[in-house]
């Protein structure tokens, strides 16, 4: 066992700074018989010391100046403040003073990624973030390590436990979006600004970094097709289960390898994107409920595997941010640096990659019409959906109140996603349609 503490410093002592403390404390026997050396935290980063905080927190160490915390003899910086600034500007400042930085911050990761881990191999220092996804799921140590000799095929993942909540009570009590948002507000899931949530943004986030340490690309998470859970209505879970289905917000990367795989030059195109989807009712997936997380990873050799946990929470993330700690100490103890590139792959080697165009996805899709209760309507959306060669799978028209207009939902065969548009294009410009068709894809997973 190593005689000199491995010393830590951290930059936030929020929930999850405090999380990080009280396993650090609770669980320090466990640690040091893994690591084979104790970890003693140096210094904290603070806005207000004077604040009443919990018990497990160390006042002396506490300040309200990020340099003291990386000038204390700190070997290891932790970020667990979030946002973008000053979050990249201190952790920027970290690995210029010689620091390994661990951070669960996906935001600042999917937007400065490549400048922090640039930062990062000019100064021979790593950057460790497991809990920057899925929470206490350890799914990129899993990409990065784990399944390492594989070639992943594709990812489905729950990744946003608000999202996840709401849908879950949409579907299983038939409550409406502004009824589950508001739960959700008033226990804590979701912000009163919930965009980032309910729009899909923090899971493509999330999703650019899983592609990231997946396939070797560089997807900007800004890029990726995104959209929010905002149109769903209780008559679509319904629907989605006389079909055999679940709604789930999933994200969804896909790598479509080129026909000449022999050519190391030939482009691999990665196929992402977030949006509510429809998936079997009897998959694992779709049994995954409330605010919990899973990743489906499908792999050349192994197949589909499934990550199940919770996804936030002060101990489940901290949780992960200490194993990165540990990682990072494992390093620093054996006087390494870049065992494993930041993001999985040598760059340099990796097969081209670029985005998938949107409209060149093929998937089938589950359509709700809302129309009037005309003759030849059936025609017509036939007709439209016909010109653009989109076949129906499946087709339910249930009669509501005379007068009223009616839905009409059906799910089709694999289809063009650009023809898709097209058609609804044509068909709700018709006149006896009265709103905006509401379309979802469907991902035939088990």
């Amino acid at each position: 066992m190593s005689s000199d503490h491995i010393k830590v410093g951290l930059l936030g002592c929020g929930t999850v700074g405090t999380g990080i403390l009280r396993i650090l404390t609770e669980n320090r026997s466990d640690i040091v018989a893994r690591l084979g050396s104790d970890i003693e935290v140096t210094a904290i980063l603070v806005r207000d010391p004077d604040r009443e905080r919990d018990p497990i927190i160390p006042r002396a160490l506490l300040t309200t100046d990020p340099q003291k915390v990386i000038e204390s003899g700190a070997k290891i910086i932790v970020e667990v403040l979030g946002g973008y600034e000053p979050a990249r500007t201190y952790m920027l400042a970290a690995l210029a003073a010689g620091c390994h930085v661990v951070t669960a911050n996906k935001a600042l990761l999917a937007k400065h990624g490549a400048e922090i881990f640039r930062a990062a191999d000019e100064v021979e220092k790593d950057v460790i973030f497991e809990a920057s996804v899925g929470g206490g799921i350890p799914i990129i140590r899993t990409l990065r390590e784990g399944l390492a000799a594989d070639r992943i095929d594709s990812i489905h993942a729950i990744i946003n436990g608000t999202s996840n909540y709401m849908l879950t009570g949409m579907s299983s009590r038939g409550a409406a979006y502004s009824d589950v948002l508001a739960e959700a507000q008033a226990k804590g899931y979701a912000e009163a600004d919930p965009t980032m949530d309910v729009g899909g943004f923090d899971a493509a986030q999330k999703l650019s970094i899983l592609i990231s340490v997946s396939f070797g690309a560089d997807i900007p998470f800004d890029q990726i097709t995104t959209e929010g859970i905002e149109g769903l209505t209780p008559a679509d879970f319904a629907f989605a289960r006389q079909f055999g289905y679940a709604v789930k917000p999933l994200a969804v990367a896909k790598a479509h390898l080129p026909e000449d795989g022999d050519d190391p030059a030939a482009v691999t195109l990665i196929e992402a994107r977030v949006a509510p989807h429809l998936i079997p009712s009897d998959s694992m997936l779709a049994h995954t409920n409330g605010v919990f997380n899973a990743v489906r990873v499908t792999s050349h050799a192994l197949g589909p595997v499934l990550f199940y946990g919770k996804g936030a929470g002060m101990m489940p993330t901290a949780a992960a941010v200490v194993s990165d700690i540990i990682e990072a100490a494992r390093n620093i103890m054996g006087d390494t640096y870049g065992r494993l590139p930041h993001l999985a792959f040598h760059k340099e080697l990796v097969r081209p990659t670029r985005l998938q165009p949107a409209d060149d996805a093929f998937c089938p899709f589950y359509l709700r019409f809302t129309v009037r209760d005309e003759p030849g309507v059936l025609a017509q959306l036939t007709t439209a959906l016909g010109a653009e060669r989109i076949s129906i799978r499946k087709m339910v028209q249930d009669q509501y109140e005379p007068g009223l207009p009616v839905p009409v939902v059906l799910l089709t065969h694999q289809a063009r996603e650009g023809s898709v548009k097209r058609a609804l294009a044509v068909i709700d410009s018709l006149p006896f349609v009265t709103e905006p068709t509401c379309y979802l894809r469907v991902e035939d997973i088990r």
